[in-house]
């Protein structure tokens, strides 16, 4: 991902509400003036962003990442653009001396799909903790070796 990228994936966040559009430039900004380690990546086609994925070190551990967010146009969701992108997430994280990839997701029944998605990729769903994000939310937490 580079700055020119950020608009698009604002827009992308904005439509798809995986977290405030507002704070990408922020989360963005270690990893475009290279003081962090991050992952940020971008899928394009004909120069048109159609997806992306952010993937940073777990502080405190040894060759842990977490998938942090993972989103795709919703026009162009199950087209295999999101499988391609935690493919290039794994392949980046090991590259960086990763050994586990983790990725969370809410317990609500809309994100069934997404649940089933990382299942799929071989992700194994490792833990939930009641109520993390809301009364009756549970954070879901996948776990995958690298």
């Amino acid at each position: 991902m580079t700055r020119d990228d950020l608009p698009a994936v604002s827009s992308m966040l904005d439509e798809t509400g995986l977290f405030p559009s507002e704070m990408l430039a922020a989360m963005a900004e270690p990893y475009l003036s290279g003081i962090e380690p991050h992952i940020w990546l971008v899928a394009q086609a004909d120069a048109v962003v159609l997806g992306f994925a952010y993937c940073e070190p777990e502080r405190i551990t040894d060759g842990t990442y977490n998938l942090l967010a993972i989103a795709v146009e919703p026009m162009r969701q199950g087209g295999g653009i999101g499988q391609m992108l935690v493919h290039a997430v794994e392949a980046a994280a090991k590259a960086m001396h990763a050994r586990l990839l983790l990725v969370e997701t809410s317990s609500l029944p809309e994100y069934e799909r997404t649940r089933s998605f990382y299942a799929q990729l071989g992700f194994v769903r490792e833990a939930v903790i009641r109520e993390f994000y809301a009364e009756g939310e549970d954070k879901v937490v996948f776990w995958k070796r690298l």
